[in-house]
């Protein structure tokens, strides 16, 4: 039955056959026109594209950055440092990070050195006299605490002083985000520093006789102070200047001068005592060379008859009158050395003296004639 229902369809379709395919209208000039526009949004669509893409690509390099070898940077997020500690801090070289708002890039000078001054102590001066270094020798007949500053002394005297500062940032994590202005910070403790040491001097110690160890004190103050607030720095140098009131500076001057003929006065009486010490020392070191030298004479001459009376002592207590004898013979022989006739008379057993007759006028020897050479041989033996 189905192949009879598909013949029938068959037949059917032989009956009434498809009509042929129209030829396509020709195109009007809407069509056209909305061809074009299509291609047009097309490419307009690639080239959007295509410019998307080269922002995102210029987006994300606009986020390399450079840190130079003299500092150290931080990357923030939304406002917070990207990383804990030491391990926030950028070194040296080419990092990248998101560019402006996502990420900020705080850039800290590290091995550079900084340097604050203060000004609390010190009197007015124009930008003009600080940069010319000018000396004021006069000025106002006192001070106007509106626009001048001073320190108090241990005294209750005013003197002007400040101090330069050079320091260098250690931990810039802490000095660049746990003070609002670091900078400040140091500043006040240097003014702290100053007035601390002022109240602690006299002004003449402060102003001529004693700088170097005021300069030492400030400093002193100026690094306890940055260790018990932890700024996050090291004092690299402290160097403090001080001066007297300019209206009083001339009579500063006289009392300096009359300080340098002190010290110059002592100097040559301090010249002239070691001149003299010297000589001193010299003619006392010969005095007591000298006299070493004869004492240790006398000593060895002393040293020498004791022995050689300790060798004599046995012979003397053998025979007193023989040692003495033989003694006085030696000695008498190195007295009259030179002495033609010698004549010794010894003492008596009777202890009674003894006569001495001598014969001053001696008679000629007879002389001898050589009768080979009739001349004198000499006189008789």
């Amino acid at each position: 039955m189905s192949d009879e229902h598909n013949h029938s369809h068959d037949e059917h379709k032989h009956d009434h056959p498809h009509p042929e395919p129209e030829a396509p209208a020709p195109a009007t000039a809407e069509d056209s026109g909305s061809q074009a526009l299509s291609e047009a949004l097309r490419t307009s669509f690639y080239i959007v594209q295509f410019v998307m893409v080269a922002l995102v690509i210029v987006f994300l390099c606009s986020g390399i950055f450079t840190v130079k070898q003299s500092e150290r940077a931080i990357v923030l997020h939304f406002g917070k440092p990207v990383g804990d500690g030491n391990k926030a801090l950028l070194g040296p070289g080419l990092h990248w990070s998101f560019p402006r708002p996502i990420d900020e890039i705080v850039r800290i000078p590290y091995s550079e050195i900084r340097t604050v001054k203060s000004t609390t102590g010190w009197f007015f001066t124009t930008k003009e006299q600080d940069a010319s270094g000018m000396d004021l020798t006069t000025g106002p007949p006192s001070l106007n605490p509106n626009v001048d500053g001073y320190t108090i002394t241990a005294e209750e005297d005013i003197v002007h002083t400040r101090a330069t500062v050079s320091y260098r940032v250690i931990d810039p994590i802490r000095f660049q985000f746990e003070f609002k202005n670091a900078t400040n910070s140091v500043q006040d403790a240097v003014d702290n520093a100053l007035i601390y040491a002022s109240s602690r001097f006299k002004a003449d110690d402060i102003l001529t006789r004693d700088r170097a160890r005021f300069q030492e004190v400030v400093k002193s103050r100026l690094n306890q102070l940055v260790d018990k607030q932890n700024l996050g720095i090291v004092i690299e140098q402290c160097l403090v200047e001080s001066r007297p009131p300019p209206f009083l500076k001339k009579d500063f001057d006289a009392v300096l001068a009359a300080v340098s003929t002190r010290h110059e006065t002592l100097n040559t009486a301090a010249a002239y005592q070691n001149r003299t010490l010297n000589l001193s020392s010299a003619v006392a070191s010969v005095i007591t060379n000298t006299a070493e030298a004869e004492r240790y004479t006398v000593v060895k001459t002393a040293k020498a008859d004791a022995e050689r009376f300790a060798a004599l002592l046995p012979k003397y207590s053998a025979n007193p009158d023989l040692t003495l004898s033989i003694l006085l013979n030696e000695k008498i022989g190195r007295v009259l050395t030179n002495v033609q006739d010698k004549f010794f008379l010894p003492e008596r057993a009777d202890g009674k003296p003894r006569q001495l007759r001598l014969l001053l006028n001696r008679e000629p020897k007879p002389l001898l004639i050589n009768q080979a050479t009739n001349q004198p041989t000499g006189g008789m033996p």
